[in-house]
């Protein structure tokens, strides 16, 4: 399956909110593998929303499980039309993105979320998760709502720095 191109800011559909998936067929299927594929061929890279490379569809894939900062992860999650019910506590991380590939920031995020999505098959989930995989999940949900990491920082002469490397 071919690798589907990343949308860099400021490219203007990434700060467009999708649109519900209506029914999880054939269709929405292979694109959740190309999408799954293309996360995994990007080094460090733990989750990638469908804004990043150019659909409009509100679906997101994560996997944090490789990662050093992931003390538990649920393995590979498909977001279908993702909802964050609720969040607790406050955590502040730093944070990058393929969509912005130059830069990263110190972002607050909930330590913790439950997240009503559906997976691959149509099939409804509700997942709670903590840490490092609860970030990514706002991360990733973030951009099904039109919004970058950016968006989320307090100051932006204090909170955004170079990227230093691409590993």
């Amino acid at each position: 399956m071919a690798l589907l191109p990343i949308r860099r800011f400021p490219d203007p559909l990434l700060k467009q909110p999708t649109r519900p998936v209506e029914r999880v067929d054939g269709t929405v299927q292979r694109f959740i593998e190309a999408l799954v594929q293309t996360m995994r061929r990007h080094p460090r890279c733990v989750g990638l929303a469908a804004p990043q490379v150019g659909s409009d569809l509100r679906i997101a894939v994560m996997d944090s499980s490789a990662h050093p900062k992931a003390a538990a992860s649920h393995g590979l999650i498909i977001l279908v039309n993702p909802q964050i019910e609720e969040g607790e506590g406050v955590v502040l991380q730093r944070e990058g993105c393929l969509s912005i590939p130059d830069l990263t920031a110190n972002v607050r995020r909930a330590a913790s979320v439950r997240v009503r999505a559906f997976d691959q098959f149509g099939s409804a989930r509700e997942l709670q998760l903590e840490g490092f995989e609860a970030i990514v999940a706002q991360h990733e949900i973030d951009h099904l709502e039109g919004k970058l990491f950016l968006d989320r920082v307090a100051n932006l002469k204090t909170d955004v720095f170079q990227r230093k490397t691409y590993r």
